[in-house]
């Protein structure tokens, strides 16, 4: 199959330039890129979709770059913002940027030049300002920027758009044009928001080059409901396991709706198509062992095989009735959270993040909602102390879905 009809058949591309011209140009070697924002120093899990995109061609033959923002991120991306984002210190963005080159390591090969990872600080920084607007600034029209939607959002007078991010189109397809010299690169992957974005660097290259280049848009992830997917209520869903734990990244896809779950498996799992397809008329609990399906290889992917095999054991031990609670996501008391006497269950709560707060843990119990070592906790003055969690600990549950195993050292 055509890497392009890969794309499409797993749901990832949104839209394309010349496609006709596209199916030719990616029957031969092709060097493309993607950027990313180092606006944190983890990748989340909506820049795994486009990172998939590039594994798939990799995976036929094509090179992908990959590009971190160290120049770009310190104007800002205004697409999709209602207001200026807060600037970063060149510092943190220096080390956000190597945050994520190692991440990036993990998905896709590196080895003899098969893919590169450069980093546009290398070229944007040192521009000087008169040569740059003469030079590439007359190749922009003003009128024509501001018909782009990444413009349009914030010409209204509440919100009001700083020249700054004005510029950021011009610095987004500078980069285009100085990897299509530099690299080969004549091919840009990013998120539908970025279309004006890209489509300014194809004409950049055109004007000053004279020569083709193109453009694709990678969808979001998007639940059957259309809102975004990745998105807990302590924040995203990151890549990194000090920021979302294996056990909760597995949890999170082992939960997925019905609805969603083969879009899931296509957009971001390697499982052939063959084998999604034939999950089409699976029903009930075939289902949820589609689920599971997803979980174990989405997380074997990020985190490996081994954490992936500890997360769905840890499951199976709180859900389907194992008592091997080794892998389960444990919080660590002292003898100081102790030191004014035993916790009751709303500061347990508290402590192990299931409640923000002690009136949100009140509620919780109230309901009937909370159950210690699988006794349910009803009286709100249940408390414990440091000898209650024994050498083992015990699991503290809020819910069917949000649990720990509490120790105290």
């Amino acid at each position: 199959m055509h890497i392009l009809d890969v794309l499409k058949e797993r749901g990832f591309i949104a839209q394309t330039t010349f496609e006709d011209e596209l199916y030719k140009q990616l029957e031969e070697p092709t060097t493309f890129y993607v950027g990313f924002d180092p606006t944190a120093d983890s990748l989340h899990i909506g820049h795994y979709i486009p990172i998939m995109a590039m594994a798939h061609m990799q995976r036929a033959g094509h090179r992908p770059i990959a590009l971190m923002g160290g120049g770009t991120a310190m104007i800002g991306d205004p697409s999709g913002k209602t207001d200026m984002r807060k600037m970063m210190t060149v510092e943190t963005i220096d080390h956000n940027v190597e945050c994520i080159k190692q991440q990036m390591s993990r998905f896709l090969d590196f080895s003899d030049d098969k893919a590169i990872i450069v980093n546009n600080a290398d070229w944007l920084r040192n521009l000087n300002f008169i040569e740059f607007m003469r030079d590439i600034g007359a190749m922009f029209s003003v009128n024509k920027m501001l018909t782009a939607d990444c413009y349009k959002t914030r010409m209204a007078p509440d919100n009001g758009l700083s020249f700054l991010e004005f510029t950021y189109m011009l610095m987004q397809s500078y980069d285009f044009y100085h990897m299509f010299q530099e690299y080969g690169c004549n091919m840009q992957f990013g998120g539908d928001d970025q279309w004006s974005n890209m489509l300014g660097g194809t004409e950049l290259i055109r004007r000053k080059l004279g020569k083709d280049a193109y453009a694709m848009t990678i969808n979001l992830l998007l639940n059957s409901e259309g809102k975004k997917m990745g998105k807990t209520q302590s924040g995203a869903v990151w890549l990194d396991p000090e920021k979302t734990s294996p056990f909760d990244f597995f949890q999170y896809w082992r939960n997925v709706a019905d609805s969603d779950v083969l879009k899931c498996i296509r957009m971001l799992t390697f499982l052939p198509l063959e084998e999604i397809d034939a999950m089409e008329s699976w029903e009930g609990a075939q289902l949820n062992q589609a689920k599971e399906i997803l979980a174990f290889e989405l997380t074997k992917l990020v985190h490996g095989e081994e954490e992936a095999a500890k997360a769905r054991e840890a499951s199976h031990a709180l859900f389907a009735g194992g008592r091997d609670s080794a892998h389960m996501p444990t919080v660590e008391l002292s003898a100081a959270d102790f030191a004014e006497g035993d916790l009751d269950i709303l500061a347990l709560l508290v402590k192990t993040e299931l409640a923000p707060s002690r009136s949100d843990a009140r509620r919780a119990v109230e309901q009937g909602g909370v159950s210690v070592a699988d006794a349910k906790v009803t009286d709100i003055k249940t408390s414990y102390s440091a000898d209650s969690f024994g050498a083992d600990g015990l699991v503290v549950k809020r819910g069917k879905k949000k649990f720990v195993k509490v120790l105290v050292k």
